[in-house]
């Protein structure tokens, strides 16, 4: 049996530093994180989550809403528009890219909870309007609140905990 904590080390990405990197891009961040660490999160749990083409889509949705956004002010560009239509689109592409990270992020949740029960034997309880408010932030905090949430099921069940494992002398 595989250590619970496996997931959340394998990932190395403690839900802090996800936020303060995620301020500090202005929202790069979480794009290249799911595009290096989802296959480990599918490897791991042995769930597909999502292909890799879904979040190059992402990207893409997130880069043009951007751009047209700027684009769209003739401060910042030197465009004069005339219309609002390159804002339309911007916003158009923005909302597309909210609802593909809560797509991504409910098919996560449903890859951490079969992981959770399959392997561990516990229901990982997660909460679906945090999902959605918070998507990547939130996976990526059950992922490390995920030892935790054993332990209290172990101990609401009556189970004995797992003693940690210590490292065998050489």
């Amino acid at each position: 049996m595989t250590d619970i904590s496996t997931l959340s080390q394998r990932l190395a990405t403690p839900t802090l530093t996800f936020v303060l990197l995620t301020i500090a891009t202005c929202g790069i961040w979480p794009l290249l994180w799911l595009y290096k660490k989802q296959d480990i999160i599918s490897d791991t749990t042995g769930y597909p989550v999502s292909s890799d083409i879904f979040v190059i889509w992402l990207a893409v949705c997130f880069g043009l809403s951007r751009q047209f956004g700027v684009m769209a002010s003739p401060d910042l560009a030197g465009y004069d528009t005339g219309s609002d239509t390159l804002l339309v689109l911007s916003a158009i592409l923005s909302f597309a890219t909210g609802v593909m990270y809560i797509v991504w992020a409910f098919k996560a949740r449903a890859a951490l909870r079969h992981y959770a029960l399959n392997t561990f034997r516990f229901d990982l309880r997660m909460n679906a309007f945090y999902t959605v408010a918070f998507n990547v932030f939130y996976i990526t905090y059950c992922i490390n609140d995920m030892p935790q949430a054993l332990a209290k099921h172990r101990i609401i069940h009556g189970q004995a905990p797992v003693p940690p494992e210590s490292p065998s002398p050489q």
